[in-house]
């Protein structure tokens, strides 16, 4: 589990990301719920080849996703890692 520090250093190299409590939560924006979704599937297909999932709520438009490892109590760089790799996804060209 990563300490304060720790957490604001990783945070401060995310763009957009926050500390919600024992989590970091990011809010995605689409056009529509088709863009959505297509988000959602591939952000799926990353937490599955990482074995580690977030928390999603999706709606129209917007997917807030919330990284914690449940098992560490807390934050740990794996939740870093796929915050990273879902921002990679967002950002493609």
């Amino acid at each position: 589990m990563l300490n304060d520090q720790e957490i604001a250093s990783r945070l401060a190299a995310l763009e957009g990301w926050t500390r919600q409590g024992n989590a970091i939560v990011k809010t995605y924006r689409f056009a529509n719920y088709h863009e959505t979704l297509a988000f959602v599937n591939a952000l799926a297909w990353i937490a599955h080849r990482s074995d580690h999932h977030p928390d999603l709520e999706v709606g129209y438009g917007h997917c807030r996703v919330s990284f914690s490892t449940h098992s560490a109590g807390g934050m740990t760089d794996r939740d870093f890692a796929n915050a990273a790799r879902i921002d990679a996804l967002f950002f493609a060209p």
